[in-house]
């Protein structure tokens, strides 16, 4: 949500503050929840503090890549959105190793210092190449009246609200069901989000076990984006991730599992890293707009993040995880049909297009 407001204070100048912002508010977060005791603490540490800092850099950071890039953007953005895939297997497994040996404490410092160094690099090589030529409003409210616009965020609220069914339950899913042993199910997200950093994108948010699922990021199918168009793309890979959803209902071997868990995080990884390079070709005449269509597109789409998975816990718990895979998969096919009908909205129902 925080990108309604992060993307118009990047099309207005404020990107160096924004990202220095964000930087101290993420290692800040990430270091305070080393002293939390209380449920409470840890609300302000992780959720706001955390969220806040992460907001402010994810919108800011992708937009500036169409400053610098055209004919290949997204290469560029799943280049860049890469890292994310790749922390999402780092940070869980460095927490993992060094709990039981340094406890929490100096377990999430550790971590903490990671993120330090790793936005060292950002702060000193980001800069703004084009300045924009008068400030913006927060809201672009007629980007809505782009067809295409409108049905892709759509598309992308129903997508997010089933996408991290997976991702939250599938550890939970292969004990209970005893498909695999406590830490061969650890890997199981280790596993998703190292196929993702080929086949997604970023979206990196919070840097918990559980939560760095949602990190992750797509160089091979932005590679096709830019030959194809992101929505040629984006549809099928949708498609093909609601299937696999589906398919979790059949898995009964750690061997399916493991297999399922890797396609499913190569073709959702397409999901989370196309949004943003679809954006900017909509709004390829408007790139001093970008930052904000991006951030209000993202606001939007956030509330399906937010709501998904605690409606899929409740589905879990009425119907069990045969209606929390169908929940999954049955979200992810609205969302495919949604951004088929921003696909043909933008350049028609030819299947040889562009777009």
């Amino acid at each position: 949500m925080v990108g309604a407001l992060t993307g118009p204070l990047y099309d207005a100048g404020y990107f160096r503050a924004l990202l220095i912002f964000g930087s101290i508010m993420l290692v800040l977060g990430q270091m305070m929840l080393s002293l939390c005791h209380e449920y409470w603490q840890v609300l302000l540490a992780q959720a706001f503090c955390i969220g806040i800092g992460t907001g402010a850099l994810f919108v800011p950071s992708m937009a500036i890549l169409s400053t610098y890039f055209s004919t290949r953007i997204g290469l560029a953005i799943g280049i860049a959105a890469s890292g994310s895939s790749f922390g999402g297997v780092i940070y869980p497994i460095v927490f993992h190793k060094l709990l039981p040996q340094i406890g929490f404490g100096w377990t999430t410092r550790v971590l903490g210092f990671i993120i330090l160094a790793t936005l060292i690099v950002p702060n000193i090589c980001m800069r703004v190449r084009v300045l924009p030529a008068k400030s913006r409003s927060l809201l672009d409210l007629r980007a809505f009246l782009i067809p295409a616009y409108s049905f892709q965020v759509a598309g992308f609220f129903f997508g997010f609200m089933g996408l991290y069914m997976p991702f939250f339950y599938a550890q939970v899913y292969a004990l209970q069901r005893h498909i695999t042993n406590e830490n061969l199910s650890f890997y199981l997200l280790a596993v998703m989000n190292s196929t993702s950093t080929f086949g997604r994108k970023f979206q990196p948010t919070k840097f918990t076990i559980q939560a760095n699922a949602n990190a992750r990021t797509g160089i091979i199918p932005n590679i096709f984006a830019d030959k194809l168009g992101p929505f040629n793309v984006v549809v099928p890979c949708t498609l093909i991730s609601a299937v696999l959803c589906f398919c979790f209902i059949t898995a009964t071997s750690s061997a399916g599992i493991i297999i399922l868990m890797a396609f499913y995080g190569f073709f959702s990884g397409s999901f989370v890293s196309l949004p943003p390079t679809i954006v900017v070709n909509i709004s390829i005449d408007s790139r001093d707009k970008i930052g904000t269509r991006l951030g209000q597109s993202f606001a939007f789409i956030s509330l399906g993040v937010l709501i998904g998975t605690p409606i899929g816990g409740a589905v879990l718990e009425r119907g069990g995880f045969a209606a929390l895979w169908t929940y999954g998969g049955c979200m992810l096919v609205a969302s495919g049909v949604l951004l088929v009908a921003a696909r043909v909205s933008w350049r028609g129902w030819g299947l040889l297009k562009k777009a």
